[in-house]
């Protein structure tokens, strides 16, 4: 068996230890949070986020993080996505060269448009970093119900490596070269995600869920494929895949978001209600950075961004989604006469 760092104990981070623990390996979760600390340590129960599961017993609590740090076969990045760069520098001085380390959190960097996992291998220099994505929500997972992903990795070595980790007969995972695709999937889908929320605020239907889902999976595979990754990767668990789960699931903290703004909520009042961080807000605005820089048409997200950030009404955004000029769905199909 393996030895294993997790770094934030938030609920992925907790259900992550959880499945690493229950496949018999030496878990170590550290949290930045001396409150969240004392309540794993105190309750073994991650009380707030994943109420009522149990760490087992071969995971150990610390906010030491040179003592997280030392020498594991592998470290998960758990922590929120506007915390990787900071906690990767904290780290930095403790972690070895060469150190397989494997992000899980999801989301791009606003000010430099750079995903979370080429952030952890800028400030950890020689770090071999791979990511894990898929439909999953902590919720789930934590209590052991069925749950697949997808490990992508620069080699076959190191994401195998990762497979076998992390697999169970309740934690399946498939891997990947496509790190790009398989980032982007897992980030853009919290953008789309808050505007189906939105449209569930305003009371509409399956149809409209429907066609977010649709036109949110053409948006973010034009976009990924324009820097890199593969239509087959928007097509897998990182995008349809997580894309459906975040934009239907009551588990969602971005569709939850989405719903108060389109009951009324302002932003702020929304993300003070779910009480977790609601990755998309965050990354909404570096995704159409990401559209204006690869000159790709991103309509969904450009509504949202102006919900977010200016004070346009919900109801509004949708109306012109509808309204945009006629257009073909795929341009490039032909016709036969």
């Amino acid at each position: 068996m393996s030895k294993v760092t997790v770094l934030g104990a938030g609920s992925w981070g907790t259900a992550l230890s959880i499945v690493l623990a229950n496949n018999g390996h030496e878990v170590i979760l550290w949290s930045a949070l001396q409150p969240e600390i004392e309540m794993l340590q105190t309750h073994r129960e991650q009380i707030d986020k994943l109420p009522g599961t149990k760490l087992p017993d071969n995971i150990e609590i610390t906010g030491d993080l040179p003592y997280a740090c030392e020498n594991p076969d592998l470290i998960v990045f758990a922590v929120a996505s506007p915390y990787v760069r900071s906690t990767a520098k904290l780290a930095a001085p403790f972690i070895k060269e060469s150190q397989m380390v494997v992000n899980v959190a999801k989301g791009i960097e606003e000010t430099t448009l750079m995903t979370l996992s080429e952030i952890i291998e800028e400030e950890l220099n020689n770090a071999d970093v791979a990511v894990l994505s898929g439909p999953s929500h902590a919720e789930e997972v934590s209590k052991g119900i069925p749950t697949t992903c997808v490990v992508g990795a620069h080699t076959k070595e190191t994401a195998c490596f990762i497979q076998n980790i992390f697999m169970n007969e309740r934690f399946r995972v498939y891997t990947s070269p496509d790190i790009v695709g398989i980032e982007l999937g897992s980030s853009l889908k919290n953008v789309i995600a808050l505007a189906a929320g939105v449209a569930d605020g305003l009371g509409y239907g399956d149809n409209t869920k429907a066609a977010l889902i649709t036109r949110g999976i053409a948006e973010m595979s034009r976009l990924g494929i324009a820097m890199g990754g593969r239509m087959e990767t928007f097509a897998g668990l990182s995008g349809v895949g997580d894309l459906i789960v975040t934009c239907t699931s009551k588990h969602s903290r971005n569709r939850g978001a989405g719903y108060l703004m389109g009951k009324g909520y302002t932003m702020k009042e929304a993300m003070d209600e779910v009480k977790q961080v609601v990755e998309g807000v965050y990354s909404a605005k570096a995704a159409l950075g990401l559209a204006k820089k690869y000159d790709v048409s991103m309509p969904i997200v450009e509504q949202i961004n102006k919900v977010l950030f200016e004070d346009k009404s919900a109801k509004e955004a949708v109306t012109d989604l509808l309204l945009r000029d006629k257009r073909r769905e795929y341009s490039d199909l032909e016709w036969e006469k």
